[in-house]
């Protein structure tokens, strides 16, 4: 009878909630409507071939992998949605959606631009304010068939499941750094970047594009650490990241966002 009880609690705790996903900062968020479309694989699109307005370059090195999508403005936020995860699933398109509309996560990793000279139903699909998904075709073939144009989508943002530490790539120049910021997890957004070197005190950092991240110093010779705040509110602190004879364009691992 105990076991019983306990599986109707459990069901009762879930049909209360919504059917919502729980983020691992406690909060909850509800399925949204939106559109999804995608782009074949052979035809290079920046989402296959590592372009893209986050700045990620190769999505595999990044170890974002094979799903991906673009997602409009009103989703993209100047960059911040960048690394952020979305659970989609296909819903009310009998002919398109895959039988019992299964779900599929996937990672920002680049910007869909709208089409003012379309509207929004044929062509302008990125077009503000609607939410819409130019995923990969790995992606979309998870959750609808390859035959679809446009389908319904139901989605929401859950905390994204990384590999490892988050990683920093550092470029810039003599009177200036830069460094592009992956493999967060946490809600996989990066809000605010300082950036501290042996001989310095905590330099705020600007975002440049996507996950690029700036400030004007000349930090060469200078062990770095950053502090991230992630999308919602959680920081942390990787000290001594680079060693003092870091060099333009390595990559460095350090602590990872926890939720």
């Amino acid at each position: 009878m105990s076991s019983v009880l306990l599986l109707f609690l459990l069901l009762l705790s879930w049909v209360n909630l919504g059917g919502c996903i729980r983020l691992g900062n406690g909060g909850y968020e509800e399925w949204r409507m939106g559109s999804a479309t995608y782009v074949k694989e052979s035809l290079g699109h920046p989402l296959n071939d590592g372009g893209g307005a986050c700045g990620y370059g190769d999505l595999d090195i990044f170890r974002y992998g094979r799903y991906t999508a673009g997602v409009s403005g009103a989703l993209f936020g100047r960059g911040s949605a960048c690394g952020g995860c979305y659970e989609v699933r296909c819903v009310n398109h009998v002919l398109w959606c895959l039988r019992g509309s299964p779900t599929v996560v996937v990672t920002a990793t680049d910007f869909c631009a709208p089409n003012l000279g379309l509207s929004d139903d044929y062509g302008g699909w990125c077009n503000f304010p609607k939410e819409h998904f130019e995923m990969s075709e790995a992606a979309f073939l998870r959750v609808a068939k390859a035959k679809a144009d446009i389908v319904p989508v139901q989605f929401r943002r859950v905390s994204c499941d990384r590999a490892g530490g988050m990683r920093f790539t550092i470029t810039g120049g003599t009177s200036f750094l830069q460094v592009l910021i992956t493999n967060v997890a946490a809600d996989g957004e990066v809000a605010a970047v300082k950036v501290k070197g042996s001989r310095t005190g905590w330099i705020p950092m600007g975002r440049n594009w996507g996950q690029n991240w700036q400030c004007d110093a000349d930090l060469r010779g200078q062990p770095l650490s950053f502090e991230v705040a992630g999308g919602r509110g959680t920081t942390v602190t990787a000290y001594s990241v680079a060693p003092p004879d870091w060099m333009f364009a390595q990559t460095f691992e350090g602590k990872q966002l926890v939720e």
